[in-house]
């Protein structure tokens, strides 16, 4: 008989840099989702509530079209950055969108979707990330996790 034995680890906690890193680049991909038309831009810290990701960023589009070209220009700015994206599933279908880069996820989503999946009231404790300054001059909508209806 040959035992097993079962080693458990603590997941890697996110330094306070990493975050910040985190949150910086996300800035920029929100910037790319607003330059192509995505509204109701939303990016949340979700550090201390998973050490797995440390931000979501969710942006809402209009047609599967539009979906797409944000998901493309986020990827395009991403690659330009250095950041590998590890795996994207619904492209095709373009309802939501899920992009993962490792600390971060870009969430896109058609509104219906969006509303539906509701993650910023399933994230309700992290914390809201101001992109005023990140989207100034993009006529994007700009929203907190508490002003969405």
């Amino acid at each position: 008989m040959v035992e097993t034995e079962t080693v458990i680890t603590e997941p890697k906690k996110n330094s306070t840099q990493s975050v910040a890193d985190s949150i910086a680049t996300a800035k920029l991909a929100a910037r790319a989702a607003a330059e192509s038309k995505g509204q109701d831009i939303v990016l949340i810290d979700i550090s201390k509530q998973t050490s797995i990701f440390d931000c979501f960023l969710i942006v809402t589009g209009t047609s599967r079209r539009q979906l797409q070209a944000i998901a493309e220009e986020i990827h395009r700015l991403m690659k330009e950055r250095g950041e590998s994206r590890l795996s994207m599933s619904g492209y095709d279908e373009s309802r939501w969108i899920a992009v993962d880069y490792g600390s971060i996820i870009v969430h896109l989503f058609d509104e219906e979707y969006r509303a539906f999946y509701d993650l910023e009231g399933l994230w309700a404790d992290s914390v809201p990330i101001d992109l005023t300054d990140a989207l100034k001059d993009t006529n994007a909508r700009v929203s907190l996790p508490n002003q969405l209806d």
